[in-house]
């Protein structure tokens, strides 16, 4: 039997969870947190962001979200895992990867 992701707790066992590359519902994302693991997060410097934008298409976690108006907003930790592929992104240095003290 397989489990729904929002069901998945700690007692349940590798073999009642689908097995990989199996698509079992969609929408998982939204519902798992996948950020818990993190050791370094991206912190924004408002000051010196200039809403490029840059950094919002780069994340592989859909993390940064970018509001109605176009404007990008603080950063969606449940998802993030730390990569630091938006501070890269940053013409601005405005993205600093720092100790994520949980």
């Amino acid at each position: 039997m397989s489990h729904l992701a929002k069901d998945m707790t700690p007692s349940v066992t590798w073999k009642e969870i689908t097995p990989g590359c199996n698509i079992f519902e969609g929408g998982t994302s939204q519902v798992v947190e996948t950020g818990d693991w993190r050791t370094i997060k991206p912190v924004i410097d408002w000051a010196k962001c200039k809403q490029c934008l840059l950094c919002a298409p780069v994340c592989p976690d859909m993390s940064i979200p970018v509001n109605k108006e176009g404007k990008r907003e603080d950063f969606d930790y449940f998802f993030c895992k730390g990569c630091g592929i938006c501070a890269n992104a940053c013409p601005f240095g405005a993205i600093t990867m720092v100790k994520d003290e949980k």
